[in-house]
């Protein structure tokens, strides 16, 4: 396994062929800032994705119901017991007197 280059190699490899370049008589050409690549700059962007519509596709809605149950195997249901809670005891004057442990 090769190992991987650091951003310095990188960025160090990219210059030495921006110089190799420009050294055998390459020209880089100046672009103002904020212009844009695209003919009309104002119009909104083209979808570059050509395909059908959604009405041509085939529903399969039971492989996918297939896929979907393989994704998550239920398992059986199983009854839950309550758990004991604690419950205060309080006096004729509402003041607690203990806590005792309920099953609900």
């Amino acid at each position: 396994m090769k190992p991987t280059k650091t951003r310095r190699e990188l960025h160090n490899e990219l210059e030495e062929q921006v110089r190799e370049y420009l050294r055998t008589g390459g020209k880089v050409n100046e672009v103002p800032r904020g212009l844009s690549g695209r003919p009309y700059a104002q119009s909104p962007l083209i979808s570059i994705f050509e395909g059908t519509s959604h009405e041509d596709r085939t529903p399969v809605p039971e492989v996918v119901a297939a896929i979907e149950a393989r994704k998550k195997p239920q398992a059986p249901a199983r009854q839950r017991k309550p758990r004991p809670h604690k419950r205060v005891i309080l006096d004729d004057f509402g003041q607690p007197l203990r806590w005792e442990w309920v099953e609900d």
